[in-house]
């Protein structure tokens, strides 16, 4: 009998032990997966915020290559009227 009972409040402290190693387990691996989703969270923001700056940019170069168009075909102009003047 003192062997049942002996066994019994040893697999009673094991449990114990193994419910409170995998709950702390548990906490700490939460923690970790939280502040790998902040960092991950940051990057895709900073990669968000790199695209719309590329998106701006690229929008803006067909405006800028036809303003360049219009002053070459300007500064063309000039120049054939300047040849034209002497």
């Amino acid at each position: 009998m003192e062997s049942i009972v002996v066994a019994i409040i040893t697999g009673g402290l094991s449990l114990i032990g193994v419910i409170i190693a995998t709950t702390a387990n548990g906490r700490k691996m939460q923690s970790e997966m939280r502040a790998s989703q902040a960092v991950m969270q940051e990057r895709i923001d900073e990669l968000t915020r790199e695209v719309r700056k590329h998106n701006n940019f690229a929008e803006r170069v067909p405006v800028l290559e036809e303003q360049i168009k219009v002053a070459n075909h300007r500064i063309a102009d000039l120049e054939r009227k300047e040849e034209a003047a002497k």
